[in-house]
């Protein structure tokens, strides 16, 4: 893999990721007179939930839906307004978020307390948001990527959990993507995104608190338990020699998948040559089955869930976490009252079901 490292008009950072032999210099300029990037991010600590809340209010004027013809992320060509990358084409691109939710060069300057409420501590925003574009082919849908580009991918991810996790007050690294105007996609270009939060997310903290606890009262090994019960389960969708897929027992979601290594590894870099390999065939097959569960495409979330940069890494499993919103063909599982007011979830499907539907899904 050949990394090439540049920054755009406005001083970020845009790094190019292209295969082995490949001959590009990657140096074409940024032509945009773009101001600087200001970001006010803010944290603010929930008390009776012991969760930090963000807010960036800066993101109120990101781009929303563009028309293909102005979408930032093609590539810069003739007869189009330049976009973020300023190359005539590339194979995968990362570049730091123009509307960051999280950055490094916050305002530091953060009142100790939210107005009024001393129990609601506050700092700075810092962290960092990256943007990763999977292809400069605006209307290719990841599952239909080749597996060559997901392994490509793979090793993207990899990297920038790697570069990441070394930030000063980073303490988790969280690649993601959105998939689908349902899911609140506001760019059409296939992409994903990486987060590096000075916090542990909520539900990093839920998943580190139940192994530590069940190894206090059991002396067991949670994930290890989970893994190879469902692995032998009737749950299974697809496994290869490194790597199953299985719709997990207690699914929140209409449709999901976990995705786990047979090894276990605390996150993407520790993961091996041919770990990567069986990695790229093991997406390329549970996106295929969600894009190809219904006749119309299948809004995703797809979530990887590493070990924290500090801490539990020695009990943590990697995994992936793919799930989506849709509960049938033209309808969708919407988060009301019990989910978005009790974060008690009440499932449309079961997890045996879907498992044997997506087993029968072909394509």
């Amino acid at each position: 893999m050949i990394r090439t490292s540049r920054r755009l008009a406005d001083g970020r950072e845009i790094v190019y990721y292209d295969v082995d032999g490949s001959t590009a210099a990657r140096d074409a300029p940024d032509p945009r007179d773009l101001p600087s990037v200001s970001t006010h991010s803010q944290l603010r600590w929930d008390a009776l939930q012991g969760e930090w809340v963000v807010y960036a209010a800066h993101r109120q004027t990101r781009t929303f839906l563009p028309p293909a013809d102005e979408c930032p992320l093609c590539p810069t060509r003739p007869g189009r307004p330049p976009t973020e990358v300023p190359e005539s084409d590339y194979q995968v691109v990362v570049f730091e978020n123009r509307f960051p939710s999280l950055a490094t060069a916050v305002d530091p300057d953060v009142p100790p307390a939210a107005p009024g409420a001393p129990y609601a501590l506050q700092r700075p925003g810092q962290g960092r948001c990256e943007v990763v574009v999977f292809t400069s082919d605006h209307d290719r849908a990841p599952a239909d990527l080749p597996v060559e580009r997901l392994r490509l991918l793979v090793d993207v991810w990899a990297d920038r959990t790697e570069a990441l996790s070394g930030l000063d007050g980073v303490e988790y690294v969280f690649p993601f993507e959105n998939h689908g105007e349902e899911i609140g996609v506001t760019l059409a270009h296939p992409h994903g995104q990486v987060y590096a939060y000075p916090f542990l997310p909520p539900r990093a903290a839920r998943v580190v608190a139940s192994i530590e606890r069940h190894r206090a009262e059991t002396g067991g090994d949670l994930f290890a338990e989970v893994v190879a019960a469902e692995r032998g389960g009737p749950r299974v969708v697809a496994s290869n020699e490194h790597w199953t897929a299985f719709v997990p027992a207690a699914a929140r979601w209409p449709y999901e998948l976990q995705l786990f290594p047979h090894r276990r590894v605390p996150d993407l870099p520790a993961l091996s040559g041919a770990e990567r390999d069986a990695l790229a065939d093991a997406l390329r097959d549970a996106l295929g089955r969600f894009a190809h569960r219904f006749d119309e495409p299948m809004n995703y979330i797809a979530a990887w869930n590493q070990a924290p940069v500090r801490r539990a890494r020695e009990d943590w499993w990697l995994h992936l976490q793919l799930f989506s919103l849709r509960r049938a063909p033209g309808k969708l599982k919407y988060l009301a009252g019990s989910e978005s007011g009790m974060g008690a979830f009440i499932s449309d499907t079961t997890p045996e079901d879907v498992a044997e539907q997506l087993r029968a899904t072909t394509w």
